[in-house]
Parts: C-alpha cells; sequence; structure tokens
C-alpha cells in the first residue's frame, strides 16, 4: 500500500469505513452499503432509476429514499468524494483505498494485507424487498471471492518463486480452503509440500483432494495433481558454461517441436538447473522462460508448473531491470489468467506487459492480441474490436502470422456474437486462410468451428456439418480438449438443427467433458457450451436443466463473463429466479450487442 491512507472503504467482510484522521461518520442503513457498494463495482455510472428500481421498488418514495440513502454516503465518506448526478458518479480521492478494488486491480502484496481478503462481499447482509439487487449481490460476491482466490494463488507462486515456502504454503492453503475443488489450487499446494522437503504432507493432502474430489465430483484429480505428487525439491546440475546450456535448450526445444514433449520437458528443467550453476542472469531468464511457455503451451495440463517457472522469471528479470524479458513474461501470465478466466489479473498483467514492451511490436502483439480476447470474453465488444484490430496491424509489422489468425478468429468470434453474419465469415475465412498458409493445423479447429456456427445461423445445413465435422477429426487427432469441446458443440448444434434433440442432449454434454478434462481448460467455452445446454434444456424441458443453469450461473458471475451471465439470468428467470429478470436487463444494457436485445 503506497503509504498511509486518508480513507479507507472496506466491504469485505463486515463492512466499515476507516479515515486516517478522526473517526468516521458510521453508515446505518444496509441499504447505504448496498448503494455504495454497487456505485463502487459498476462499470458505468447508473441512473437514478435504475437504482431506485434495483433498491427501492417496493418503497412509498423510491426517489425520495435513494437521496437519504447518498446524502448518508457523503457524510461517510467526507468533503473530499464527491457523488451525485444523474447518472449518479461517485469520484474518491486518488488516496482512498477500496479493498474490493485492491483484490481485482492491485498486486498481491497489497493485496494479502487487506484485513477483509477472503471474506465475503457486505458479509451476512439481507436486502428486504429489493429481489435484483439481491441477485446481482450473489453475482459480485461470487465475482469478489474468485478474485480473492487468485490473489491467493498468486501470491503463493510469488512467494514460491523466493523460495519462502512457509508463506507459499499458507497462501495456497487459504485459497484451497476457499474453493477446495480447484485442481489448480490442490495441485499448487501438493507441489509446495514436496518443494518444501514435506513428502508426507503432499501425499496427506492427496489423500484429502482424491476424497474430496470422489465425493463431490465423482472423479478423481487430472495430471496435473498427479504430477505435483511427483515434484521433487530442486537438485543441482554439474557445472556447465552458457554454450553447453544453451545447447541443452535447443535440443530439449526441438524433442517437443518433434512430438517428444515429456523428453524435451526434461532437458528444459535440466537446462535451468544449468544455468542456476552458472549464475549468468539472462540464461536464468531464458531458461525459466523457455521452460515455462513449453509447459503452457503443450497439451498437458501443465499450465500450474508453467506459472511457477514465469514468476521466478520475473522475479530474476525484475531485479536485474530487463524490461524486455518482464514484458514477455508478463504477456504469458496475462495469457494463463485469460484462459482461466482470471480477466481481472489478466488485465493487470497484460496492461503492464505493453507498458514493458518499449515498442518490441512481436510483444505488442502478443499481449494486444491477448487483452483484445479478455475484453471479448467479458463481452466489452467495441474496446475488443479496437484492440483486436490494432494485434492484427501488430502482427503483421511483426511478419507473425499465427498471432494475426488468432486475433482474426477472435475478430471473427465478435461478429459471430453480434451476429453480424457477413464480418464474421470474413474473419473466420481469414483466420483460416492465414492458418492453412502456415501450417498452424493446430489451431484450425478454432475458426473451423466458428466458421461452422455461422453457416448454420445462415441456415447452409450442409456446410456447417462439413465444417464441424472436419474440425471435429482435426481436434480428436490433435487430443487438444478446448478444440475437442467447441467443435463438439458444433456438431451437437446441427444435430438439433436436424430434429436430432437426445444425440443434441448427449453431444453438448460430452462437449463439456472434452473441455474441462483437464486442470488447464480456456474456461470460456465451458459458458458457451453452458449456455446451449441450458437453452436446449428449457425448450424441452429436461430435468436436469435447472442444476445446469446454477453451474452457469455461478462461472460467468465469478469470472464476469457478462454476455453469457444475461444469458444465464435468462435462464434463471425462465426457471422462476424473481431477481433475474431484472438483474438482466440492468447488465444487459452495459453490453454493446444488438442480438441479445
Amino acid at each position: 500500500m503506497r503509504g498511509p491512507m486518508r480513507l479507507a472503504i472496506h466491504l469485505l467482510g463486515s463492512p466499515r469505513i476507516d479515515r486516517s484522521s478522526g473517526e468516521a461518520y458510521r453508515v446505518r442503513s444496509r441499504k447505504s452499503w448496498s448503494l455504495l457498494a454497487y456505485l463502487l463495482l459498476s462499470d458505468r455510472p447508473p441512473t437514478r432509476s435504475e437504482l431506485a428500481s434495483l433498491l427501492y421498488s417496493e418503497t412509498d418514495d423510491p426517489l425520495r429514499a435513494l437521496r437519504w440513502n447518498l446524502s448518508e454516503i457523503r457524510r461517510a465518506l467526507g468533503e473530499g468524494a464527491k457523488l451525485g448526478g444523474d447518472p449518479v458518479t461517485l469520484i474518491l480521492t486518488p488516496d482512498t483505498l477500496v479493498d474490493v478494488r485492491v483484490v481485482t486491480r492491485g498486486t498481491w502484496p497489497e493485496a494479502i494485507r487487506l484485513p477483509g481478503l477472503g471474506r465475503e462481499l457486505l458479509e451476512g447482509f439481507a436486502v428486504r424487498d429489493a429481489a435484483a439487487f439481491s441477485t446481482w449481490l450473489l453475482s459480485a460476491q461470487r465475482h469478489v471471492a474468485a478474485g480473492a482466490e487468485a490473489i491467493l494463488h498468486e501470491a503463493a507462486l510469488g512467494s514460491l518463486s523466493h523460495a519462502r515456502f512457509t508463506e507459499a504454503i499458507s497462501h495456497a492453503a487459504r485459497a484451497v480452503a476457499m474453493n477446495p475443488l480447484d485442481e489448480n489450487h490442490q495441485a499448487l499446494l501438493i507441489r509446495l509440500y514436496r518443494l518444501s522437503g514435506d513428502p508426507e504432507g503432499a501425499q496427506r493432502q492427496y489423500g484429502v483432494c482424491v476424497d474430496s474430489f470422489r465425493r463431490e465430483l465423482g472423479v478423481t484429480p487430472g495430471p496435473a495433481v498427479e504430477a505435483a505428487l511427483r515434484e521433487n525439491p530442486r537438485r543441482s546440475a554439474p557445472p556447465a558454461d552458457a554454450a553447453s546450456t544453451e545447447a541443452v535448450v535447443e535440443a530439449g526445444t526441438a524433442a517437443i517441436a518433434a512430438g517428444a514433449v515429456q523428453g524435451g520437458l526434461d532437458s528444459l528443467r535440466e537446462a535451468v538447473r544449468m544455468a542456476d550453476r552458472g549464475r549468468t542472469l539472462q540464461l536464468r531468464m531464458t531458461c525459466r522462460l523457455v521452460l515455462a511457455e513449453a509447459l503452457i503451451h503443450s497439451l498437458g495440463g501443465l499450465d500450474e508448473e508453467g506459472l511457477a517457472w514465469l514468476h521466478e522469471a520475473d522475479g530474476i528479470a525484475a531485479a536485474g531491470g530487463d524490461r524486455e524479458t518482464l514484458a514477455r513474461v508478463r504477456a504469458e501470465l496475462g495469457y494463463v489468467d485469460f484462459l482461466r478466466g482470471r480477466y481481472d489479473r489478466a488485465e493487470h498483467w497484460l496492461i503492464q506487459a505493453l507498458e514493458l514492451a518499449d515498442g518490441t511490436v512481436g510483444i505488442m502483439a502478443k499481449a494486444t492480441t491477448y487483452l483484445g480476447s479478455v475484453e471479448s470474453d467479458r463481452a466489452n465488444y467495441p474496446r475488443a474490436l479496437a484492440l483486436l484490430d490494432q494485434a492484427v496491424q501488430l502482427a503483421k509489422e511483426a511478419e507473425d502470422p499465427r498471432r494475426q489468425a488468432f486475433a482474426s478468429s477472435m475478430i471473427g468470434r465478435v461478429h459471430l456474437l453480434r451476429r453480424d453474419l457477413d464480418a464474421a465469415t470474413n474473419w473466420l475465412d481469414t483466420a483460416i486462410d492465414l492458418a492453412t498458409d502456415d501450417h498452424w493445423l493446430a489451431f484450425l479447429p478454432w475458426p473451423q468451428s466458428l466458421r461452422s456456427e455461422v453457416q448454420l445461423a445462415c441456415s447452409d445445413l450442409a456446410g456447417a456439418t462439413e465444417s464441424a465435422q472436419q474440425a471435429f477429426a482435426r481436434a480428436c487427432q490433435l487430443g487438444d480438449p478446448c478444440w475437442e469441446g467447441i467443435s463438439a458443440r458444433g456438431v451437437a448444434m446441427i444435430a438439433e438443427a436436424r430434429g436430432e434433440i437426445d444425440q443434441a442432449f448427449s453431444g453438448l454434454i460430452d462437449a463439456r467433458e472434452r473441455c474441462n478434462r483437464l486442470a488447464d481448460p480456456y474456461v470460456w467455452l465451458d459458458g458457451y457450451i453452458l449456455d446451449a445446454l441450458c437453452d436446449l434444456g428449457l425448450r424441452h424441458e429436461h430435468p436436469k436443466t435447472p442444476k445446469w443453469v446454477d453451474t452457469m450461473r455461478d462461472l460467468t458471475s465469478r469470472t464476469g463473463m457478462r454476455e453469457l451471465e444475461v444469458r444465464a439470468l435468462r435462464h434463471s428467470a425462465a426457471c422462476g429466479d424473481p431477481g433475474a429478470g431484472p438483474a438482466a436487463a440492468l447488465l444487459a444494457a452495459d453490453i454493446v450487442n444488438p442480438a441479445l436485445l
């Protein structure tokens, strides 16, 4: 935290406002606290009529009640804050601390010192006669809880990078306590016990993890947990010069490119140990970064180990003042958080990567592509399109056709979601052509699956079938869970179009299982498949529909997938939730998508 704070607003746990000079006014009304929380967490200033319907629809004079609560908030915040107008804007002094903002936008050393970290937003609050607000609050609580988990996970990795095992284990254990069914949290904690020289502790945690997964999910933990249990404390390598270390890096990279992934990874791990004995900063950073990228972009579910190496590389680069390496590392950190649906943290890393890139076009193209994809997942479509268009231009300048193909596919997806089918077709065809020309066959199932959906929307059933089947066959050949999931969704949607409803249900359930079979999926895909499953379930009155809707609401609210959250709330309203419809309308008003209306 940047020195003493004049004002601190704590919304985690029991809410309070602290002032460094004198005692702050004590807010008495729960609706004042509710209103303050909404103003602080809302994406845009809400109108007075929106606030009146959200919190005061059952009162005799909603606008008068709103004015009273705004007045109480002004007294609590003091003269430095500005609150008023229509829409209602809240402007705080720059030195004001807001704990929920630190969780979503701050660094982990700042967030870890918050007294309420890990506690519920407006803990224990129940606001009467405000069904829409109660629905919004539940969503906000889930989102803030997910942010706290992400910060604790990040803090554990950061502490590990400095070999502070006791701190790292404490942070990881808190993350596991918040969400024991998160395989990555469990894998990190088990791995930390092993690295700290406590194999018995690792074995105990593994047993707890297995029992929890079998009892709650009916499955056993995946490769990430199993790999963590095999982790061993670091051993030193024999002395080696830089040329020998670089030769091992080259051999490991070549082995991975040739398909011998495990052998290549073992070589890169050995290169890290050799570089550490040589004590050359640049080589120590490079070896860690190459190993991390190999782990993250392989198909083995090993992102968690890759993150640990990234945090170590980040610490070494920061100590050496190497801005370019820092930019590369933080772009990769942002990419992993993007995949995991931790969009606040992804944005944090990717903006830093752009600031550190110092005009290096390749890094800027990568970070801008990922940042545009983050905004697309969040349904911030105008900003997403602006960033992704910039990414295409940067990728052209960097002569990186694969990055250009990735960005083009994401532009195509935005147009598909907004039902601008001609634009979607043009961009997805561009992505397919770029990937084909560069022999990037491992990427093709993604734009092909989206292209199939465009064809289906245009009533081209034959073309949609051909594209979807080709994408699915290629994804299965590659063994890529994400591409299997999105292409299986397309095959299921075609089955529905043909009237094969049972096959559509089984296909969508299979699609979810495929995309989630490893601990490092592209989480947005699960929400997208769930949306199709909920929609199909409602139309055909499937008995599991309420369960699917609850799962989708939890996922989309935790991550901040705003359009998919709107759709989840609409599904929930169709299932009879009285607050879901108004909450969906309020959230949809912030999304620039005519198709959502």
